[in-house]
């Protein structure tokens, strides 16, 4: 395995390997866990270079508190990567990514004003920003990301669309703990009791999948809500089922082909986003 940390040269060694093989991308903010090697693996599958690289990006932060407790395991990510058949690691400074500050705004619509971008305004330029960025540096033939950030898969698709990008974007499924809870590198920063009471987060979510349909939305929207502000270690930010196009929430079950419901969740200091599709 590889590793980089000055952009020129890792565009000089990938441009050496892009003659005769195809590069995947696994973008990650670090802290890896089996939901971002299940990235890898299916980049490993699909592409004869894999690239990840691991940067806590300061612009998609709106709170600086969050943005300072992001875990950061850069030596221990390193080993995981190596045993997961990863190629290159791209771990680079904030200098490298942004040597001018990046003031590029973008308009994705309606996409960015609801959900996470309603209580996280700015968030999702962040991730344009560094996104694309990263793009232009690994140029990767595909990139791979994972479901559980769902709103944000909406933005970058777009993005992509917006700056006619070639690369594909590959979105992977969810990968759970055993008690139902979405792998996240924020779990590590929950206590024993959190991450018990964070299994209802999941267990609400698929409790809406099973009523979908049959039961009105409103309903079982409130009644989910209701089951995961019934522990004292959590408290629910939003719960939205939304058109999984427009991410515009809707009142019935036939209003849209593809349905997900979003929530982001607070385990104390700690926000947790999972979503899960229904139709």
């Amino acid at each position: 395995m590889e590793k980089f940390i000055k952009v020129a040269e890792l565009k000089s060694r990938l441009s050496e390997l892009r003659k005769d093989k195809t590069v995947g991308f696994v973008p990650t903010m670090g802290a890896l866990h089996q939901g971002h090697l299940s990235l890898v693996r299916q980049c490993r599958s699909m592409c004869d270079i894999t690239v990840v690289s691991i940067f806590v990006n300061p612009t998609q932060f709106t709170d600086k508190e969050d943005y300072r407790r992001y875990p950061r395991t850069l030596e221990a990510d390193g080993e995981i990567l190596e045993h997961a058949g990863c190629d290159i690691v791209f771990a680079p400074a904030e200098e490298e990514i942004y040597p001018e500050k990046d003031e590029r705004i973008f308009d994705f619509g309606e996409l960015d004003k609801v959900m996470e971008g309603k209580f996280r305004p700015g968030h999702f330029n962040g991730v344009a920003q560094v996104v694309s960025r990263l793009f232009d540096i690994v140029n990767p033939d595909k990139s791979f990301f994972g479901q559980k950030d769902f709103q944000q898969v909406s933005i970058i698709k777009n993005m992509v669309r917006q700056l006619n990008l070639t690369t594909e974007t590959v979105v992977c499924p969810i990968v759970r703990e055993q008690s139902g809870l979405a792998m996240s590198s924020r779990n590590m920063l929950l206590t024993e009791i959190q991450r018990k009471e964070a299994a209802k987060i999941s267990g609400a979510l698929f409790y809406i999948k099973e009523q979908a349909v049959t039961t009105p939305v409103n309903e079982v929207r409130d009644e989910a809500i209701r089951r995961i502000n019934s522990s004292p270690e959590l408290e629910v930010e939003y719960l939205e089922i939304v058109d999984a196009n427009t991410l515009q929430p809707v009142s019935g079950w036939d209003e849209a082909a593809e349905i997900f419901v979003c929530t982001a969740v607070h385990a104390g200091k700690i926000r947790l986003i999972d979503n899960v599709q229904l139709k």
